[in-house]
Formats: structure tokens, sequence, C-alpha cells
């Protein structure tokens, strides 16, 4: 295990690691981190060229693990995700030809644009790091982590997640524009052929750690401390989703897992050994937004899940 000084050092490398690549980004860095050390999934949500598929990639980089992408389509079968079993006419046996989900962090590119049929084959990969194909059950990458992307502003045709697939994701991580200077220093160093692709390519970005050593990092967050008091707040939050008139259906335990065990690693990632509060509000729209599913009469009044999170946040006691 490592000790809680060298974690908190090798959690900022990584970060700056990827800030060479990907500029103005920094929140959406830390919970796509949050996420890997937690050993869950995210959601990226972002308009076209903010780099979402460049930070996953990075992020596969630094961390010394396999990268793999799939771009889903409506004419996507499952079996082009999770490979299939072919006759090998020399051996006169089947073999199995695996399939992109064979990898350490895969790229769902555009998620919502495949059938209902073809995202639920990234069910079982994401709960159980397990597929079956033909009978036979093969083991993934225990480090196997999704990132899927969607579109915000792209409905047509689309086929939106079911809450049992978004129930699955951690976090629903949003990617907004850059601020002025990091655009800015982006637009320099695009007349200066030094673009993120060819800093990813040829800078020697440097791995920081290895599967072994992520393994470490996980098990070194068990020194970071969580008062009771926090982990009671955490608790209060999400049962609040479930007390609102305006919400449908609230967030369900898997959610108080992921607030709890999310903001601990968030903690690392800023250099604290213990977790604030303020580190559980951080994390609170992206664990939520996505699970948090409302009433439609007060969706048409424009109520939306942010809002009600916000209230929510408002509306519990914080914990001295």
């Amino acid at each position: 295990m490592l000790d809680l000084t060298h974690l908190l050092a090798t959690l900022d490398r990584a970060r700056k690691e990827v800030a060479r690549v990907v500029f103005g980004q920094d929140k959406a860095v830390d919970f796509c981190l949050t996420a890997i050390l937690c050993n869950q999934h995210a959601l990226i949500e972002g308009v076209p060229g903010i780099a979402k598929t460049l930070l996953v990639r990075t992020l596969a980089r630094v961390l010394g693990c396999d990268f793999g992408r799939i771009q889903f389509t409506p004419d996507l079968m499952p079996a082009d995700i999770t490979g299939t079993s072919v006759f090998d006419l020399q051996s006169g046996q089947f073999r199995l030809l695996p399939g992109p989900v064979f990898t350490t962090f895969l790229l769902a590119d555009e998620i919502n644009r495949a059938p209902a049929k073809t995202q639920s084959a990234l069910l079982q990969a994401m709960q159980e790091r397990r597929v079956s194909i033909d009978r036979d059950t093969h083991t993934l990458a225990p480090d196997f982590t999704v990132f899927a992307t969607q579109n915000p502003i792209e409905y047509e045709g689309t086929y939106p997640l079911p809450e049992a697939q978004k129930d699955r994701f951690m976090l629903k991580i949003t990617m907004t524009y850059p601020e002025a200077p990091e655009e800015l220093a982006l637009a320099r160093a695009m007349l200066a052929d030094d673009t993120p692709e060819r800093r990813l390519e040829h800078s020697g970005l440097a791995p920081v750690l290895d599967g072994t050593t992520l393994a470490q990092l996980r098990a070194g967050l068990a020194g970071i401390t969580v008062r009771d008091e926090l982990v009671r707040y955490a608790v209060e939050i999400v049962r609040a989703t479930r007390a609102l008139d305006s919400v449908l259906v609230g967030a369900g335990p898997r959610a108080t897992q992921s607030l709890v065990l999310g903001a601990r690693a968030l903690a690392a990632l800023t250099g604290s050994d213990f977790v604030t509060p303020d580190h559980l509000r951080d994390i609170v729209l992206p664990v939520l937004g996505h699970r948090v599913l409302l009433r439609p009469e007060h969706e048409v009044e424009g109520l939306t899940a942010e809002e009600v999170i916000n209230q929510i946040l408002a509306d519990v006691p914080v914990p001295r």
C-alpha cells in the first residue's frame, strides 16, 4: 500500500501530465480520475469538439492502461462489442475473436446512438467485468472502465439510456467550454503545430503508474479520513431525493455508495487527507444528476434535476 504522502503526490503528477494535453478541463479530469480511483464507470456529456475522446485517450496513456474505442451507430450489433466465436479450420475448433470490450479503458462514443439491445451488451461487462459469448463466460481486466459519451444537443436518431443503465455509471461528467485563456493557449498551440493530439503522440507523455500501482492507489484511499457525520450527511442528501413531490424516481443506495466513495477520492485529488462537506457537495451533482427522474408535469414547467439537487443542498443541514 502506498503511504498517504506518496498517494497524493502520484495523483498530482497524473493531473499535471493530463493537463499538458487537455486544456481547460481540470474539473472533468478530476471527476474522471475519481471514477477510476473508485473502479467505477463514467458518462461524459459535452458538445462536439470539446475533447471528450482526447481526455480518455490521455488518461489511458498517463495511467499506463490499454485503450479501446467503439463508435456507437444504429446498426451496431452486440457481437461488435463483445466479440464472437469463429471456427478455425486448421484446429477444427471454435476460437474466440475478442471484441473491443477486452481492454482496460473503453470509450463508448455516442452510446445513445445504438438501440437498447446493443447498449445492454455493456451491462454485464460494467457490473461484473465479465462477458458471455456463446454460453461461455470470459473475464475482463480487473481495471476495466467504461467512459461513455453523449452529445447533449442532438436527439434525432438517438435512443435514451434506460434508468438501469444510467445507474451503472458512477458519475455523469459535463464537459464545458474552456475559459478564454485556455482557449487562447489552444489556438496558439495549433498555429505552432503543437496540437493536443501531437502532444499525446510525440511529446513523451510519461505513464505515471501501471496496473499494480493503480491498485495500490485505490488501497491507499483507506488512509483518507471520512467522519461519520459526513456519511450521515451523504445519506440524508440521497434520501431527500426520494421525498420530493417533483421527483418521480429518486436516487437509490448505489448513489449513496458513489457519493461517499467519490468524495473520498476527490479529497485525495485535491491534496487533502480528510473529506470535508465541500468535497461531498462538489460531487453531488455528477453522482445524482443522471439518477433523479422528475415527474413529467414538473419537467414541462422547466424544472431541472440540477435545480432540485441544489434545493436539496440548501435544505439539508451541513455538519459542523
